[in-house]
């Protein structure tokens, strides 16, 4: 790993280099290019470097404490610093190796996330909702903006089926790992006799795609219109804007109600199924089409990704990592990021 980061940073060091270069200067394209390469770069040549100097720093502090001649106090101060520099040291060892996972051309891109409700009746629902509010949360946190695209409700609270799109710089990068079984052990707000029940909903993360991207044959699109359904006053109630569009090869089913005009909604619905074709060509694997599709037969026990426990105890749990968190409540606030950066972590060892 540390023959890699010290080409990075010579190549960094290179291109700092030309792009003061005025011959360089003089090709905007040319020089556009390399600060562009630089920009991507940055993030590991800053971390490295801060790497290095704590390196520096514990080797200037392991020599002090060899040569001896420090009162006691002092010495307790090198080695209270020399345990700080070795735990800031390991810390960032591991922002490297994150930093130096391979990229994903789609980790840029805003995100169109599914929640659907499974096993657990109205309870899974009101699960399902508490999800979309998680990400919803976790979104706010890092500055994303959310936009509803259909959201299928119980009129209890919860949801059958929600679709959101998270818009914000790497918002694919941090959640596309999210998708998957979700498992939940509580006593539900509608049990009266105060009994702990199981339930379960999924949820899929998929990069927005952009028209460009794939080619869809019209032909093979079956496109329908209905009135809008839930809260909206007399334009819901009047037009049929809410667009459904079935695509015949793969069965998949993408639907939205929640603009205004059919147009817009004819135009989201488009983008929801691009993702998802695009999703499949790269599985290239179509037994992953039910998956796609959200079908609820995909969730069985101990399929889960992550395990929320209200009662007895309360646990959030990572089935992948086994990071887990005691804290139930900040995690349906949106704290996951813990869970997000130990299943990257997994991810550089397994690599």
């Amino acid at each position: 790993m540390y023959d890699k980061l010290d080409q990075t940073l010579e190549k960094y060091h290179e291109l700092s280099l030309l792009v003061s270069d005025p011959a360089v200067i003089s090709d905007q394209t040319l020089w556009q290019k390399h600060i562009k390469e630089m920009g991507e770069m940055e993030p590991i040549v800053n971390k490295y470097r801060e790497y290095k100097k704590a390196k520096a720093d514990l080797g200037g502090t392991k020599q002090l404490l060899s040569e001896g001649g420090m009162d006691e106090e002092l010495r307790e101060l090198a080695k209270e610093e020399l345990s700080g520099l070795e735990d800031k040291i390991e810390i960032l060892s591991k922002e490297l190796q994150l930093l130096l996972l391979p990229k994903d051309p789609n980790d840029e891109k805003n995100v169109i996330l599914e929640v659907r409700a499974g096993t657990g009746g109205d309870e899974a629902a009101l699960f399902g909702s508490d999800l979309l509010r998680m990400y919803m949360r976790y979104a706010e946190r890092h500055g994303w903006k959310t936009e509803a695209i259909e959201i299928n409700d119980t009129g209890i609270g919860g949801v059958k089926e929600a679709v959101m799109l998270i818009k914000g710089k790497g918002a694919y990068s941090r959640l596309k790992f999210e998708s998957g079984a979700h498992r939940v052990q509580r006593v539900p707000d509608t049990e009266a006799q105060g009994r702990i029940h199981t339930s379960a909903a999924t949820v899929a993360v998929l990069p927005e795609a952009e028209e460009v991207d794939i080619d869809i044959n019209p032909e093979e699109l079956e496109i329908t219109t209905c009135r809008a359904g839930g809260a909206g006053g007399q334009h819901v109630n009047k037009t049929e804007s809410a667009i459904r569009i079935t695509h015949i090869p793969t069965g998949i089913v993408t639907a939205c109600q929640n603009e205004r005009s059919q147009v817009q909604n004819r135009a989201m619905a488009m983008r929801m199924l691009r993702s998802k074709l695009i999703e499949i060509k790269e599985r290239e694997h179509l037994a992953e089409i039910s998956d796609i599709k959200g079908d609820q037969k995909a969730i069985e026990w101990g399929s889960q990704i992550r395990s929320y426990v209200f009662m007895p105890y309360t646990l959030a749990k990572d089935h992948r990592t086994g990071f887990e968190v005691g804290n139930i409540q900040a995690v349906m606030d949106g704290e996951i990021d813990g869970f997000i950066n130990a299943y990257l972590k997994h991810l550089t060892i397994e690599g």
